[in-house]
């Protein structure tokens, strides 16, 4: 009879290579756990978004009358030519392009849209416009555009649904149409004379159709107020939607 260790090697199991199979190694409580993976992000998601070079709904020849030194838009989209329900969006351009505020309903002239206003049509007038200087019959919110505070501003009567029009000019802005910017918006100086009418401000809106002007709740008149800025050369660009496009 062989010797036990003999005997193992005889069988081709080395005594070391045995013990190896049989016993499981000690675990290591020195050893530090692997650095968790550091955290991806989507390349996706990452990217800031993207700013329209544009102001988004104008064609080339609307786009073509915004000054190029405006960087602030009030682009208020009408329904269509004969609606007085509209939209206002607020634009501002950066180095990036065109970003929009909030949008905003709003109304406009009872017989919609007119690309040649007349004293009376109750249409609003297309096109691109200055907005230079505001008032109105409350305290000035905080604009920076010259404001011209006082009871002349007073609204009364009715609109033409019915609606009181008190407060509708609690807050105004003048539209450079067929007037002298820099002056109060209670200036009735008419360049293009009395017939063409005039005007034209976005006010307080009171529940109705206006006579020609663009009007906003008094919230989004009072936020418009301490946007605009005179140093980024506001405009208003205003019209029915397939107009704006073209």
């Amino acid at each position: 009879m062989l010797p036990r260790r003999r005997m193992l090697y005889a069988i081709g199991l080395p005594l070391l290579a045995a013990a190896a199979c049989t016993e499981a190694a000690p675990p290591r409580t020195d050893a530090a756990p692997p650095p968790a993976p550091a955290p991806t992000r989507s390349p996706v998601a990452a990217a800031p978004a993207r700013l329209p070079r544009d102001i988004p709904g104008l064609g080339p020849r609307i786009r073509a009358r915004v000054p190029a030194r405006a960087r602030q838009a009030l682009v208020v989209t009408g329904t269509d030519r004969r609606s007085s329900g509209s939209v206002a969006v607020l634009y501002e351009r950066g180095p990036g392009g065109w970003r929009a505020g909030p949008t905003w309903p709003a109304h406009n002239a009872l017989r919609g849209w007119t690309h040649r206003h007349l004293a009376g049509d109750l249409r609003t007038p297309t096109g691109v416009y200055g907005l230079t200087d505001a008032g109105g019959l409350d305290p000035d919110p905080g604009t920076k555009l010259p404001y011209d505070h006082g009871p002349a501003f007073t609204a009364t009567g009715r609109g033409y649904e019915g609606e009181p029009l008190a407060g509708s000019f609690d807050y105004v802005v003048a539209i450079n149409y067929n007037r002298k910017p820099g002056t109060t918006p209670l200036d009735w100086t008419r360049p293009l004379g009395d017939a063409r009418g005039g005007g034209i401000w976005v006010h307080v809106d009171h529940g109705g159709p206006t006579s020609g002007c663009v009007s906003l709740a008094k919230p989004h008149m009072r936020t418009l107020l301490r946007s605009l800025d005179p140093r980024k050369h506001p405009v208003a660009v205003m019209g029915p939607e397939n107009w704006l496009a073209r």
